[in-house]
């Protein structure tokens, strides 16, 4: 869960793993970074999930986003961090694929992102004190909501890596 002041790790600019652990609240304030994993919902005809956070959220309350994740605690790797959070958030017992890791610098404080993608069923579960609403889109009404919806950062940036990543690797 986002509100809770987990404990992460914190990596140097190549993403390496100091050996020093400190509260996710400490390495945001510090700018420090660290990491997170997010993943990109699609259900077996291609829409993407996306989600409004909840208003009780400390962090960007109401705001959609497309992807859904969280920190990498301490001694995770990105892809566990993934998966425990599509459980946490959406109620989904899935194994997602790391698709590419970029040191995002838009949001709250610089971070590495790991961006993962996963098939996941049409129905879920999701947790109120995190999600909102969600719904599915296609890609081009997707592109819209970007431009007219208010979106986290880590959203916008994501997405667009995502679609430059699957164009290279098509």
């Amino acid at each position: 869960m986002c509100d809770v002041d987990e404990l992460v790790e914190r990596v140097d600019d190549q993403d390496r793993v100091l050996g020093v652990v400190v509260s996710r609240r400490q390495a945001i304030r510090e700018g420090w970074l660290h990491r997170v994993a997010v993943t990109l919902c699609r259900d077996e005809r291609g829409r993407f999930l996306l989600h409004r956070r909840s208003e009780q959220l400390s962090r960007f309350p109401g705001l959609y986003e497309v992807v859904v994740g969280g920190a990498v605690d301490v001694g995770e790797s990105y892809e566990e961090a993934a998966a425990r959070e599509l459980a946490e958030e959406l109620g989904i017992r899935v194994r997602p694929r790391l698709l590419f890791t970029f040191l995002n610098r838009s949001g709250l404080s610089p971070h590495w992102l790991g961006v993962h993608e996963a098939v996941v069923p049409d129905a879920v579960a999701a947790d109120p004190d995190e999600v909102a609403w969600h719904g599915w889109l296609t890609g081009p009404e997707l592109r819209s909501a970007l431009l007219e919806w208010r979106f986290t950062p880590d959203s916008h940036e994501a997405f667009s890596q995502y679609l430059a990543f699957r164009t290279a690797h098509s």
